[in-house]
């Protein structure tokens, strides 16, 4: 799915906004000294120009990798927020501990002493004078925000645009890792090529290989003509395998050899194909963990780390909401007017599990629905529909009386929406865009709208609904 628009739009929406956020420097820049250990006399730098959390483990993508076999392969996480360092115990096997205390999370203001495994680290902060700048853009290609959190990944997703290393977009599920993908390759030198899409959790275990490479005439019963798989359809242009964690450890391998020999070999053919493809990859998993469980293999995980960026969740991205808001009115031609001061506000204190996908269909619902989907966010936009799963229409209105105000609006909103959308296409025929007119909605909140139904009617699937 994609969060963001045309460029156009944003650079609208952007130059409204520019004046609202400050491109200040990061606070002081702090320094990691290691003074036990294996790896004792190594220094790191923590100058907040890092545009993600600094790893520390021996895991290779990790910042800050260590020898220390007593350390876990991802041990624990470093930001600075503010003027102080935030320090997060990952679970890690044998724990982190700040001045012998063991701590799951803690705020660090430079002085203390951190041990991971048989490491001691010591904290200082630099009072240098001198700060790290981070970028002044709202935006990097159709991937939105202004948080400092956001901006400080721009540089390096305006570095990485232009290489053709093997990249991991790691992030909350809803964060943007395929938008963010798309933008890197739109805002690189492959932009003309093709940008395909493999999600690997959409895709049967043993067909995901006939999809990744193709396969020959005669390859099994019924293979009368060749078929190319997405690699190879992908040549000249970026692959984006979508939750790379949840590939087939079987397949890993021969994902590998893509990697390091750039050819394929199609099922049932004994001929190499060669592809020259920009491969990314994302994952809402710990691959670490993934291979230390044995679900994921450590030799690919190291050359997809070629690079990494790491997308942080829309309750961190302090100021984003609003930017999104005005961004996605947009892009839904909807009215930003008609969401209500207590509405934005309520938005500016939810947490947003889902993050930006989440904020995009919360905003959708309010702009087709107005004042019937102004509903509580304390549930959040899709537990009514999590409720009515085993719910017979006639039985939803009768169960809501018995539930607290905002849970049960929220209960007969979904239910109002799933009737009078199948009501409209019922009597329309099928047909979006008549039953848009007449529903006096936009057709593309309408198709959201329908997806949603179509969603839970096939169990997540929306293979087969007619989208005209």
């Amino acid at each position: 799915m994609s969060y963001g628009g045309h460029n156009t739009g944003i650079d609208e929406v952007t130059a409204l906004l520019h004046h609202s956020f400050d491109p200040s420097p990061l606070p002081e820049p702090f320094r990691l000294s290691v003074i036990e250990g294996v790896d004792a006399g190594k220094t790191f730098a923590l100058d907040g120009s890092q545009p993600s959390r600094v790893l520390v483990g021996t895991a290779a993508a990790c910042t800050v990798a260590l020898s220390d076999r007593t350390v876990s392969r991802r041990h624990v996480a470093l930001d600075i927020v503010g003027r102080r360092v935030r320090i997060t115990d990952l679970g890690s096997t044998n724990g982190t501990k700040v001045n012998g205390i063991a701590v799951a999370e803690a705020f660090l203001e430079g002085g203390e002493l951190i041990s991971v495994g048989s490491t001691s680290f010591r904290l200082d902060c630099e009072d240098t004078g001198s700060r790290v700048q981070v970028s002044s853009k709202t935006h990097f290609g159709q991937v939105v925000g202004a948080s400092t959190e956001m901006r400080r990944l721009y540089p390096l997703c305006e570095r990485l645009a232009q290489s053709d290393l093997p990249l991991l977009i790691e992030g909350e599920p809803g964060t943007g890792k395929e938008l963010m993908a798309e933008s890197l390759h739109g805002e690189g030198p492959r932009a003309a090529g093709p940008f395909v899409v493999l999600d690997c959790t959409l895709v049967p275990s043993n067909l995901l290989e006939v999809e990744l490479f193709g396969y020959d005439v005669g390859a099994f019963p019924g293979a009368s003509t060749a078929r190319r798989g997405v690699v190879e359809q992908a040549n000249g242009g970026t692959l984006v395998i979508d939750e790379v964690g949840d590939l087939d450890p079987a397949l890993q391998p021969k994902l590998l050899r893509v990697i390091e020999r750039h050819e394929i070999r199609p099922v049932g053919s004994n001929r190499a194909i060669p592809v020259n493809v920009r491969l990314i990859a994302t994952t809402r998993k710990d691959l670490d963990r993934e291979v230390q469980a044995g679900r994921f293999s450590d030799e690919l995980l190291q050359r997809l780390t070629a690079a990494r960026i790491e997308l942080p969740p829309l309750r961190s991205r302090r100021g984003d909401i609003a930017l999104l808001v005005r961004h996605f009115c947009r892009e839904l031609q909807g009215d930003e007017g008609s969401l209500s001061k207590e509405l934005r506000r309520s938005w500016e204190d939810y947490t947003w599990p889902g993050n930006v996908r989440e904020l995009r269909n919360a905003l959708a619902r309010h702009l087709a629905l107005g004042e019937l989907a102004n509903i509580t966010q304390t549930v959040g936009p899709e537990a009514a529909e999590a409720e009515l799963d085993a719910e017979e229409p006639g039985d939803v209105f009768e169960k809501a009386l018995a539930l607290p105000l905002g849970d049960a609006r929220q209960m007969v909103v979904a239910e109002f929406e799933r009737r009078y959308v199948e009501r409209m296409l019922d009597t329309h025929g099928g047909n979006v865009t008549r039953a848009a007119e007449s529903a006096g909605v936009a057709r593309r909140y309408f198709q959201i709208l329908k997806a949603r139904v179509a969603k839970k009617k096939t169990g997540g699937s929306t293979a087969g609904t007619h989208e005209e």
